[in-house]
């Protein structure tokens, strides 16, 4: 967006204890490579990798760091503050403050957050459809799903399971595929918000199967989309798991369990045929 970036991440600080020290000096090294002159040159990596390997207290410190959600902010925001800068000619603060993060607890928590960050661009006015939409997943998805559409002709494809488009985790995000996923999110950005202005073109067409295999009510996964942000605080989830997740912060209550209660009404309405 033009002045904010939302990201959907797993978060694994368990894996990088998990990595030899080899690895992790070269992982770390290629994000942040200090000193290094000349990536290139095997010789200069080398080096400044055996400099780390003799360093066991500092090899620790960045098994954390490559855990670390902060850290990833970090290594994002950063950059994009310079080039702003640069583009700019100015100095100083780029970014308002530190970044916003709630935890999802489960797979609706995921799946409605990711339509949430997916639409964006269309809630802002900025486009209309979901190829125009720069910079998100769903626009990565359509266009590399068309690129192997292309590749296999005439040969037939089956339809990949829903999973990340970048980093280490493959595991499948659900039960949903990629093309599922792609309906799924065109159909919710046809549903206009009273409060919004945004919304996709009427072009924009789902069958129904793909929104029933994730939520038996088109209210209920709507109420929870579009209050990614607004209805909840610290987590996303259900109210179980909400109130799971406040005993494990010692906390009595959460933000987001009265709706989630008021959804799991819906539920028990009649379907609407």
């Amino acid at each position: 967006m033009s002045n904010h970036v939302h990201a959907v991440l797993r978060s694994d600080p368990v894996t990088p204890w998990q990595w030899t020290d080899r690895e992790v000096a070269e992982r770390w090294l290629a994000l942040f490579p200090g000193s290094i002159s000349d990536r290139d040159d095997p010789a200069y990596v080398e080096r400044a990798t055996l400099a780390l390997l003799g360093n066991a207290e500092r090899l620790d410190v960045i098994r954390q760091r490559l855990g670390s959600i902060s850290w990833f902010m970090r290594a994002l925001n950063e950059p994009i503050a310079r080039m702003a800068n640069r583009e700019d000619d100015c100095t100083g603060r780029f970014w308002e403050g530190r970044f916003k993060c709630q935890a999802l607890l489960d797979e609706q928590a995921v799946l409605s957050c990711m339509a949430y960050v997916d639409l964006n661009p269309v809630r802002a006015g900025m486009c209309q459809t979901l190829r125009e939409s720069e910079h998100t997943s769903v626009r990565y998805r359509l266009e590399s799903a068309q690129s192997a559409s292309a590749k296999s002709l005439g040969k037939g494809s089956q339809d990949k399971a829903l999973k990340p488009v970048a980093g280490l985790d493959a595991d499948n995000l659900s039960d949903l595929t990629e093309s599922s996923y792609i309906d799924l999110v065109r159909w919710t950005g046809l549903q206009a918000h009273p409060d919004k202005r945004g919304k996709l073109s009427a072009t924009e067409e789902m069958p129904p199967e793909s929104l029933w295999s994730v939520a038996k009510h088109p209210a209920e996964w709507m109420e929870r989309v579009q209050g990614t942000e607004s209805n909840y605080y610290r987590a996303i989830g259900s109210a179980e798991s909400l109130m799971l997740k406040a005993v494990e912060l010692g906390q009595r209550w959460m933000k987001g369990v009265s709706g989630e209660f008021a959804l799991q009404k819906l539920r028990e309405q009649p379907l609407p045929w």
